[in-house]
């Protein structure tokens, strides 16, 4: 398996593999509109958007979006919020996201990145256990409900200074 930045021409696929993932975990309520986000995010240059491959198949994604463009879990410079974790369903359970995570957080060491942030979904199990595994904690003062119904888990990580 190779990970690598995404190509432009390749923004498409990686809306799709975001929305199948999210669709086969029944994490993705199509009356929240998050399906058009999901499908977009990064495809406008900012950030970066890493792609596990193998065999010229993608089988997931990851994005590392810095401060000002994070969302709402980043406060100021130095930080850097995770976005979009996904594993095509057919490569769930394979390591793929381990891999992802441990490479973008590489990146973000890259960036000079001091905090790293996500938030999650409470159901996101999987995903919430690769965190965990890490080294993320969770930051509850964060959380973060974009509607009543939707309530999103915040977890950081510290970033040692480049030595």
């Amino acid at each position: 398996m190779l990970i690598r930045d995404a190509l432009p021409s390749e923004m498409t696929k990686v809306g799709d593999i975001r929305v199948a993932a999210y669709l086969a975990g029944n994490h993705l309520d199509p009356s929240s509109g998050y399906e058009t986000r999901l499908r977009t995010l990064g495809a406008d240059g900012i950030g970066d958007v890493l792609l596990a491959v193998e065999a010229g198949a993608i089988l997931g994604t990851i994005m590392l979006q810095p401060w000002p463009a994070a969302g709402e879990v980043v406060t100021g410079p130095g930080e850097a919020e995770i976005r979009a974790l996904a594993v095509a369903p057919s490569a769930q359970r394979g390591g793929v996201g381990s891999a992802l995570l441990m490479a973008i957080i590489e990146r973000a060491r890259f960036r000079e990145v001091r905090h790293l942030v996500l938030l999650t979904q409470p159901d996101m199990t999987a995903a919430r256990s690769i965190y965990k595994r890490a080294g993320f904690v969770r930051l509850p003062e964060r959380d973060f409900s974009p509607r009543p119904e939707s309530p999103l888990l915040a977890y950081g990580m510290r970033l040692p200074a480049a030595g």
